[in-house]
């Protein structure tokens, strides 16, 4: 490995049966370092949709401006995983490997599905299988930027001028999935605007926001990303008289948490969508995704240490969908989320010098 390459140096003879102190201290950090887990170096790396058809799927991600970063075939089992996001030169995750990153989606297709008439994801918003809700982008120019996507031919849940919230839109992807759009201008009306008319929109400068799911009960919720995966609590909104409340967490890194509380222009942050009453409601229960009919499947969080954050996770009392020992994917694992939302956990190959898959 690199960082062990690193340690070594030319030393005079007599001091090979004497090591300097230095050496002792830094192959001291380096053991530490390979045996345990610190969540400050953990990334929220994507969200996994299956999809119908890859070609249209990508095709309509690209066209928001993401890049595929990259494809893994598994023809044995029968299914391709696409993963995309944003990679220009000012993006966040710029250059980064695969794992290294914040923000991904993870497109998911199952050979045949793009010739079968009658197959059709479940996009997470209709009842009664409500449970994911959306993927975001931020954008430079909304109005502009929505303009694009209708001129394209692409479909919307909510127009920007639809409603009271002339602010957001929601654009539907070929599944019908959820993308919801919103400004990378802080206090920007939207639709009423005047500093948004005229303008041209850049997909090189847009980034993956956010993704939204539903919680039954929020403190259980925000403990467990918090205290579990170790997710900090960026910014809250409350609209009590729509009775509902969100919670966007993530992990800071080097930028820390916005002090004005403005987060569109981060990636791979998380929204908790906490409808009230629900954690009262003993036989209250979101569809995951995973039972049938499927649609949305994981987020996933990329770690510094694979085995000692797995070993962690064992000392919480986390409940697992699949354990690292579990089948033939040792690389690979599966935590349960309070509401049984799945959250793989994978190693973030810049920190292990070699490839995740």
């Amino acid at each position: 490995m690199p960082c062990l390459r690193a340690l070594y140096r030319i030393i005079p003879r007599s001091s090979i049966l004497r090591p300097s102190t230095q050496f002792i201290g830094a192959w001291r950090a380096f053991a530490t370092m390979a045996t345990t887990t610190n969540t400050n170096n953990y990334k929220f790396n994507h969200s996994m949709l299956r999809v119908k058809n890859p070609e249209a799927s990508i095709k309509f991600y690209e066209f928001l401006g993401m890049s595929l970063v990259k494809h893994l075939q598994f023809p044995e089992a029968k299914f391709d995983l696409y993963f995309l996001g944003y990679d220009g030169p000012g993006a966040h995750s710029h250059g980064n490997s695969t794992f290294d990153r914040q923000g991904l989606i993870e497109l998911t297709h199952n050979y045949g599905t793009e010739d079968d008439a009658n197959y059709k994801v479940n996009n997470g918003n209709a009842e009664p299988h409500r449970g994911f809700g959306h993927v975001c982008i931020a954008v430079d120019h909304i109005k502009a930027a929505c303009d694009r996507i209708e001129g394209a031919g692409y479909r919307f849940q909510k127009k920007l001028t639809d409603g009271r919230m002339r602010h957001i839109a929601f654009a539907l992807d070929p599944d019908g999935y959820w993308v919801e759009v919103v400004s990378l201008r802080a206090g920007t009306k939207g639709a009423d605007d005047p500093e948004e008319q005229g303008k041209v929109t850049d997909p090189g400068t847009y980034r993956m926001n956010h993704t939204m799911i539903r919680v039954k009960d929020a403190e259980k919720s925000l403990a467990w990303y918090r205290d579990v995966l170790g997710m900090t609590l960026f910014r809250t909104v409350e609209q009590p008289a729509a009775k509902f409340n969100l919670y966007f967490l993530g992990y800071p890194g080097a930028r820390g948490v916005p002090e004005d509380g403005f987060t569109a222009d981060y990636e791979g942050l998380l929204e908790l969508t906490w409808n009230y009453g629900t954690e009262k409601d003993e036989g209250f229960k979101y569809h995951d995704g995973n039972a049938e009919p499927q649609g949305f499947g994981h987020i996933c969080v990329s770690v510094d240490n694979l085995d000692a954050a797995c070993a962690r996770f064992e000392t919480l009392n986390t409940n697992w969908k699949k354990r690292l020992t579990d089948g033939r994917m040792k690389n690979v694992a599966f935590l349960l989320d309070p509401d049984g939302y799945w959250v793989e956990i994978v190693q973030n190959e810049r920190l292990s010098g070699k490839e995740t898959f």
